[in-house]
């Protein structure tokens, strides 16, 4: 009963007061060196299973983000650098790796790359937790420039499991069930061998004498209690060898980009917050007339042709201004699924002052840059905007003909060829929709001048940006390719002493409306394509495509 009593305290004290705490705390060494950015390894967010939490104390402002890990290795680049790895064996200390580099870094706050972006001053505790499935690494930093908060403390779960606890607690009442049983037993012995006619005693004693081995009921409780035991410490011992994680045997080590692979490279709630970024630039050049606010988030075609669109309605107040740039209403993205840089993505959006929906085409150059809207392009009316899966999509080389019956290259170049001759050998290759003639009236327009020209001889060029042109594949295998098309007008007087007179809005740039010598428009044509998947007989087809006056002069 004694050893039973034991027993029990011993598996109750392993529930009780020396259970195991259920969290453990470890920091960063003080003597850990100083640099401008910490990255903390997404494996300790897994290290111990569950939710880690996560203490940061420094001086000032500091921010803690949270990012894909090779988007984080990209950010850091060739930036000094500490890497939080891992916890020492005694639990109490995170391993802290260094690497040397470059003093400074820009500030990293709100950079596109990251998914969340926590600000603090003077501490902050933060919640470790996914925002989506796959692999995510944290970047601590003040500002880039000064070090990055040193006083970091990580609380993991600790592994509070006790195997021998209910073991110990069931043997120790078996033992002292045991022990009750086999005191009564012996207090009925004593009562038979005090009375001298008791058979039971005389047979004891004779099978005693003969060396044999008494046959009781008391032998028979003993054997069944040290059998149940045998059987739970067999019991618990297969339990904790169930409980104790069996060894992995070592792989080679996958890059981050690899892991990466096929994950687009913006979340929902990423793109959104980009989106919104972008359209509260826009709509405060707009308001402004002043291209010095689009700087941020606006770039290529679209600058120049929003830059060029403020300067001549300073000058002619009834010039159409460019259709607005909405968040909302978001009817659909399209983002890759590519980890390399530049990285291009789609929003199509249908908001207020969109008269049909607008594909907006947004880049970000390097890692360290924020996505810039590059073009605009309404859909044509009556056209379909293709499938193309949410989930993260392929982004061709314009070259890359793979799986297509044009590459995009081709297909920008067929364009550009129809919107030049009637007579083009793409005309039955690349067509419109019936009530979208935007290739029909361009041809239109241009031989209309031609033959109105009675002072002026005219030439029209349609000339491919190859620069510009990004290729995303479509559900179907085929793909979408969008870019820029240069379009030039030239008018040369057929006489000496014949003008030629330009419209109110290229005189805002030229700095005339008439000439004697020549004259040259400029404009930008945003166009994106369908392009059916090889072997198939469809042609291609003009998705959405739009223009803007960038630039007029004289000869």
């Amino acid at each position: 009963m004694l050893l039973g009593l034991l027993t029990l305290l011993a598996g109750i004290g392993q529930r009780t007061i020396w259970a195991p705490s259920e969290t453990f705390t470890a920091s960063a060494p003080a003597d850990a060196a100083a640099a401008p950015l910490t990255v903390i390894d997404q494996k300790l967010r897994t290290l111990h299973g569950g939710t880690v939490k996560i203490n940061v104390q420094g001086d000032g402002n500091f921010m803690l983000a949270s990012g894909r890990p090779d988007d984080v290795s990209a950010w850091v680049g060739k930036t000094a650098h500490n890497t939080i790895t891992g916890v020492s064996e005694d639990e109490k200390s995170l391993q802290v790796d260094h690497a040397d580099g470059e003093a400074t870094a820009p500030n990293p706050a709100g950079a596109d790359l990251w998914v969340s972006n926590e600000n603090a001053s003077g501490e902050l505790e933060y919640t470790w937790t996914p925002p989506a499935d796959g692999d995510w690494s944290l970047l601590l930093a003040s500002d880039g420039t000064k070090p990055a908060p040193a006083t970091v403390s990580m609380t993991f779960p600790n592994d509070t499991s006790t195997p021998w606890a209910v073991p110990l607690m069931v043997l120790g009442s078996l033992l002292i069930l045991g022990g009750i049983v086999l005191a009564l037993l012996s207090a009925r012995r004593k009562n038979g061998e005090g009375d001298g006619n008791s058979g039971f005693a005389r047979r004891a004693r004779a099978r005693k004498a003969q060396g044999q081995a008494p046959s009781s009921s008391s032998s028979k409780v003993t054997m069944l209690a040290a059998g149940v035991a045998a059987a739970v410490l067999a019991g618990s011992g297969t339990a904790a060898q169930a409980a104790s994680p069996s060894p992995q045997p070592a792989g080679n080590a996958s890059s981050p980009a690899k892991e990466a692979a096929g994950t687009p490279v913006l979340l929902d709630a990423q793109f959104r917050r980009i989106l919104e970024q972008v359209s509260s630039a826009t709509d405060a050049g707009d308001a402004a007339k002043d291209a010095a606010k689009l700087a941020d988030r606006v770039a290529g075609p679209e600058l120049e042709i929003r830059t060029q669109n403020y300067k001549i309605r300073s000058q002619v107040g009834s010039y159409e201004p460019r259709m607005p740039v909405r968040s909302t209403k978001l009817l659909t993205t399209v983002v890759t699924s590519g980890r390399d840089w530049p990285r291009s993505v789609l929003a199509v959006t249908q908001g207020e002052g969109n008269v049909v929906p607008q594909i907006l085409t947004l880049v970000q150059q390097s890692p360290r840059e924020n996505y810039k809207l590059m073009e605009t392009t309404p859909l044509q009316p009556g056209t379909t905007f293709p499938n193309i899966s949410r989930g993260g999509t392929q982004n061709l080389a314009a070259a890359d003909k793979s799986g297509l019956l044009y590459s995009g290259e081709e297909a920008m170049s067929g364009l550009a060829d129809r919107l030049t001759s009637a007579d083009s050998p793409f005309k039955d290759k690349l067509v419109e929709g019936d009530s979208s003639p935007y290739i029909a009236d361009t041809l239109s327009y241009q031989a209309e001048v031609v033959k109105a020209g009675e002072n002026g001889n005219f030439s029209f060029t349609h000339k491919v940006v190859p620069e510009s042109t990004v290729v995303f594949r479509t559900s179907d295998g085929g793909a979408l390719v969008l870019g820029r098309i240069n379009f030039g007008f030239e008018g040369t007087p057929k006489a000496a002493g014949d003008k030629l007179s330009i419209g109110d809005d290229a005189a805002a740039l030229a700095g005339g409306k008439e000439t004697t010598t020549g004259m040259v428009l400029n404009f930008a044509e945003s166009m994106a394509i369908y392009v059916p998947p090889a072997g198939s007989t469809d042609p291609m087809k003009l998705v959405a495509a739009t223009r803007g006056l960038v630039g007029a002069s004289f000869k």
